[in-house]
């Protein structure tokens, strides 16, 4: 599975987990963008003056998702295996695992990180 993990460029955390999991990109299948890229918010269909909420995963077939299923995602893709994706499906996990990510992307400003994107590369976020 190919595709674009859309992450927050101004968070540092973010920033953070991004690169983590670029590091892990064996297959060189998995794109990371941030949210604040131009035309971003038009790909994904999401309003662009809407500050994000969520990761993103943009699929090559044009499918979007969001939260724990993009990571899980944007890991199978990483990893070349779907195994991520199996265990989010089990009963219970995924459900699981969206309210850890929710509490995590509200809370997202106060974990430490690093530089965030869009201080550190200004033109990529437009």
């Amino acid at each position: 599975m190919d595709g674009t993990l859309v992450f927050d460029g101004r968070c540092g955390m973010c920033t953070r987990a991004a690169g983590r999991l670029d590091r892990l990109d064996r297959t060189g299948r998995l794109r990371i963008e941030p949210f604040q890229a131009p035309g971003m918010a038009d790909r994904l269909g999401v309003p662009g003056d809407r500050p994000p909420k969520s990761v993103w995963w943009l699929d090559s077939s044009g499918a979007v998702s969001s939260g724990a299923r993009a990571i899980n995602s944007a890991l199978s893709a990483a990893l070349g295996t779907p195994v991520p994706l199996w265990i989010y499906r089990i009963p219970g996990v995924g459900a699981a695992q969206n309210v850890v990510y929710r509490w995590v992307a509200a809370h997202r400003y106060r974990f430490r990180g690093v530089t965030p994107l869009c201080e550190a590369e200004p033109q990529r976020c437009g």
